[in-house]
């Protein structure tokens, strides 16, 4: 049992860093059947502010950049700092406030994104997708010989 528990600590190291890098944004994650949502912790709590579910990783990321922007400021780390917009603030700055400003920005792009894009399916795949490979394919060699031998 504790060597068990010993490895399942090791590779969850592994598990966390694969997962960062397939997080194309900051506060965000995809859901399982491909839907992206966004949620940021409370400044001084334990709790969340659930931003939403949105259609696109950029949608849900601009979600997070204005509660974000609200939440800390000018000098927060944004996912794109020359989109956010400093006019319209709030002058409540509860949590169903930033929730639902941010729902709004979000709800956004998300429309943008699906009218403007008219393949908003593509936006949907990870960084780290790759299209079907066909394993039934013989592979091709990267690069020629010099010698020209052929080695299989």
């Amino acid at each position: 049992m504790e060597g068990g528990g010993a490895s399942a600590g090791g590779g969850g190291g592994r598990a966390v860093s694969r997962r960062r890098s397939e997080k194309p944004y900051k506060g965000i994650r995809m859901r399982k059947w491909g839907k992206w949502v966004a949620e940021i912790r409370e400044p001084n709590k334990r709790s969340r502010i659930w931003l939403g579910s949105y259609s696109t990783a950029v949608a849900a990321a601009r979600a997070y950049d204005t509660a974000v922007y609200y939440l800390r400021g000018p000098t927060a780390k944004l996912n794109f700092p020359d989109e956010i917009s400093g006019g319209g603030g709030l002058k409540d700055l509860s949590a169903a406030s930033i929730r639902k400003k941010a729902a709004e920005v979000g709800a956004r792009v998300d429309a943008l994104h699906q009218t403007n894009g008219g393949h908003h399916h593509e936006s949907m795949k990870p960084s780290w997708y790759q299209d079907e490979i066909d394993l039934n394919k013989k592979p091709e060699p990267e690069g020629e010989d010099p010698a020209g031998v052929d080695y299989w």
